[in-house]
């Protein structure tokens, strides 16, 4: 039954309860459409009691279309919106997201207002939310005609957001007096609470005006009679199925007669508890509302009436613009020509995202609301956006600035691209949300070129920058080479193949034909106990001179030997001694800097050239890389491999080796080198710049708002506020010209050169230790005797001499004389 009540209507309305009451009826589907409820004992008033007296002799069910705040005991009232208290549930989820905890409370005496009050004080006590109740004003408009004190009390109330509760003939009267009072504004948001505002019209309504309501609010009416229809069709053919048909005569019947009053049993809404249409949840709860309403959060604005901002389902709030106001937390918009449409881009210290605080679901530490668009593919269902807020550098200029020159904003991050690229004609990035009309304003890291400025109006910039390098300090630790480092390879084999080698023979040979060396015991047969100097007693005695080693040693006994000895000695000293004072230098554990004079220096444009070749990169899609593509082609194509997804990885890789350079915006290098931890990184020539450059703020092309923001800008920097937000975000405890020497232990590291030598060396004597052995018992064997074999005999004896062992000169054959082959036993101490 759908029922305009008018003054000429409730005549006909009572005329149809009287018919109504002689027809024996088990529900009631209503759907009231409010335009105008007339006043007196027969208007809204005299209705409702009419009603009240009607719904009580109703026997089983009753639905409801639109909201109803009254209900009699023992019925079972169906209502397809939602109770006053889940309103307020979802209001405060609203207020929570746009960051409004400072609200008041208007309400009149209406039908139920204690309650809305107590409602709203349970919701706000104890909450982690922080609510500010600035007041509760309770108006009585029906004792005050001409709306005098109600102008009065409304324009004494601070709050900005005000919940108004109150029936829909008070609201009118309430609106007319805020209108008059200043208070129906842009800048105060009005959240209508209460079923008897379920009907607001578009007359005379405040410019910022929320409420909330069942979704399909604007089907028409004969479609939502529909739905009342098959709700009460499902729950009748679910009571008929569990009572049966034999229990027709229980439920049957006119509804005044005494036998179904006796039948009201509470339980009865058990028939309504799981109720599906069109894939849909229709089920109700005791209290005859539905269990899992879906809720549309609706917005009045001025000309555009009402829309859709936000949706509730399954106790989740999804706002069209989440998860910020538009207007920000100090609600101060004076219209829409003055409200700016922010978008920043991440990037420290300018800008710097942070969740919102857990526990009170705001912004703190001076940071302020900037939203994130999700993408509708990706958004995950039954997902609750989160809140992110942005501090930094940049959005400090922007808060300055929007209190200068009086603007409001709404700050949002970009998510297609960075800073801005022309690619293939169309501009991403912030300044393609400028140029695409999305932005009102872009600031950030943005660096003023000239290709974004044929597209885009730039300010004055506020940040001196350009092109920089970064480089990885050196650690400090030693070469595990470093030993031989103080002389070049060529040095070492002159040393010890070629020079000791030469001389430990040299010295061998002038012993050897020496009238009181080797070669003269040998050819005269001496026994034993002359001299037994051999090839390889000079090599010991040469590395012992070299190297100054106290182990026991036999000189020679010839003199040309013993001066080329002294010779040696003299030479051994100067090599050891420059040898030592160059590993004390290579031993100091000094930071290396590499230097480049800029872009354009060698080690970037033949980076093949040098061993190993240099790797560098850069972010794409930024100025950096477009400078370097339109100067340097080659360049950029050969770094094009080494590019990093951001500042942050491009450090890991710098750190870790991956990288040798990279070159990026100077301001944000010079920020991270002197943030890093531990000053692992620098940028080279002590934050030298290439292409000096500025941020600027990007707007429309002749956008009014450039001049105003120029002279903003120039009176920040003459007042030392750019200064000021400079040391405050961009400084740190790193300094580039600052190279530091550091003494520390040698780790292993540090000497792990000389233990690979040592092992080298083991293995070696291993190789020795087996050829000695395959000489001595295999080889020796297949030596004939001859008498011209002294000088192999020496060399022999120098080479495979066993230790504890020794030949016996008598075993000896000379001139032919028993033999010219040696014994090939060896002995002790005597010969065998």
């Amino acid at each position: 039954m759908q029922s305009p009540v008018s003054p000429n209507h409730i005549s006909a309305v009572w005329d149809l309860h009287r018919v109504v009451l002689r027809i024996s009826n088990h529900g009631w589907i209503t759907e009231r459409v409010p335009r105008h409820r007339p006043k007196g004992p027969r208007g809204q008033g005299a209705l409702e009691e009419n009603c009240k007296g009607t719904y009580e002799c109703s026997d089983v069910l009753k639905a409801s279309c639109s909201i109803s705040d009254f209900q009699e005991s023992g019925s079972i009232y169906l209502q397809f919106t939602c109770s006053t208290l889940l309103q307020l549930e979802v209001i405060f989820e609203v207020l929570e997201e746009y960051d409004w905890t400072a609200f008041s409370v208007v309400t009149t005496r209406h039908h139920g207002y204690e309650d809305f009050l107590a409602m709203v004080e349970g919701m706000t006590d104890g909450s982690f939310i922080g609510w500010e109740k600035k007041s509760v004003v309770i108006l009585n408009v029906t004792d005050d005609p001409g709306g005098a004190r109600t102008k009065r009390l409304l324009k004494d109330n601070e709050a900005q957001v005000r919940l108004l509760y109150c029936s829909l003939e008070e609201a009118e009267l309430v609106f007319r007096a805020a209108w008059a009072a200043g208070q129906a504004g842009p800048s105060h948001m009005w959240f209508a609470v209460g079923p008897a505002l379920s009907g607001l019209g578009l007359e005379g309504l405040p410019k910022a005006l929320f409420a909330i309501r069942p979704q399909g609010w604007r089907d028409e009416p004969r479609r939502r009679i529909a739905k009342g229809v098959s709700v009460l069709t499902h729950g009748a053919m679910a009571l008929r199925r569990d009572q049966g048909a034999t229990s027709r005569s229980q439920y049957a019947g006119n509804c005044q007669s005494d036998g179904n009053h006796t039948h009201r049993v509470p339980d009865r809404i058990r028939y309504f508890t799981n109720i599906s249409i069109g894939g849909r949840d229709y089920s109700f709860n005791s209290d005859g509302y539905l269990s899992n309403p879906l809720l549309d959060v609706i917005s009045y604005t001025n000309g555009r009436g009402w829309e859709e901002v936000g949706w509730w389902e399954n106790g989740h709030l999804r706002l069209r613009y989440h998860p910020w106001s538009r207007y920000g937390s100090f609600l101060k918009p004076l219209d829409d020509s003055q409200h700016l449409r922010v978008v920043t881009l991440e990037e420290r210290p300018f800008v710097i995202v942070e969740p919102a605080d857990p526990g009170t679901s705001s912004c703190i530490r001076d940071s302020v609301p900037c939203r994130m668009p999700m993408n509708s593919s990706l958004v995950v269902e039954g997902a609750v956006p989160m809140k992110h807020c942005c501090k930094g550098f940049c959005i400090d200029v922007l808060k300055r600035l929007a209190k200068i020159v009086g603007f409001t904003y709404d700050l949002y991050l970009v998510t297609n691209g960075r800073h801005g690229k022309n690619i293939d004609g169309e501009w991403n990035g912030m300044v393609g949300e400028v140029v695409s009309n999305r932005a009102d304003m872009a600031i950030g890291s943005l660096t003023i070129n000239e290709e974004r400025s044929e597209v885009v109006e730039f300010s004055v910039p506020f940040v001196e920058t350009g092109i920089s390098v970064m480089v990885s300090r050196s650690n400090g630790t030693v070469s595990p080479s470093a030993f031989l480092e103080p002389y070049s390879p060529a040095v070492w084999v002159m040393m010890f193949v070629m020079c000791l080698s030469v001389v430990a023979v040299t010295v061998f040979i002038f012993e050897f034909f020496s009238p009181v060396g080797y070669n003269r015991s040998l050819q005269s047969a001496k026994k034993s106990g002359g001299s037994k100097f051999t090839i390889g007693k000079s090599v010991w005695l040469l590395w012992a001179l070299v190297f100054n080693n106290s182990v026991p040693v036999e000189n020679p006994r010839g003199t040309t030997s013993k001066i080329m000895v002294l010779v040696w000695a003299f030479f051994a000293v100067i090599f050891l001694a420059s040898y030592t004072a160059n590993l004390a230098a290579f031993m100091i554990q000094e930071e290396y800097i590499d230097t480049v004079s800029g872009l354009s220096d060698k080690k970037f444009q033949q980076p093949t050239e040098q061993y190993p070749p240099l790797r560098f990169g850069t972010v794409p899609n930024g100025s950096t890389e477009e400078n370097i593509r339109s100067n340097y082609p080659n360049m950029h194509q050969y770094m094009i491999r080494n590019n990093q997804k951001g500042v942050e990885e491009a450090i890991d890789n710098l750190k870790t080796g991956k990288l040798d350079a990279f070159i990026y915006d100077a301001a944000v290098l010079n920020y991270m080198a002197r943030k890093d931890e531990g000053c692992k990184v620098m940028t080279i020539g002590s934050g030298k710049v290439f292409a000096t450059t500025g941020y600027g703020i990007a707007l429309h092309k002749n956008s009014r708002w450039k001049r105003p923001l120029d002279l903003a800008l120039l009176q920040l920097v003459g007042d030392d506020e750019i200064d000021m937000l400079e040391r405050l975000w961009l400084s740190g405890i790193c300094h580039n010209d600052k190279i530091e020497v550091m003494s520390s232990k040698l780790d292993i590291d540090n000497m792990a050169g000389v233990f690979y030598m040592l092992l080298v060396a083991m293995g070696l004597s291993l190789l020795v230790f087996a050829w000695e052995h395959l000489v001595y018992w295999k080889l020796r064997h297949c030596v004939k005797r001859s008498g011209g074999m002294d000088f192999l005999l020496a060399l022999s004896r120098s080479l495979t001499r066993v230790p504890g062992t020794c030949w016996s000169l008598s075993q000896l054959s000379l001139g032919g004389r028993q033999g010219s082959s040696l014994d090939r036993s060896p002995v002790h101490h005597r010969a065998t």
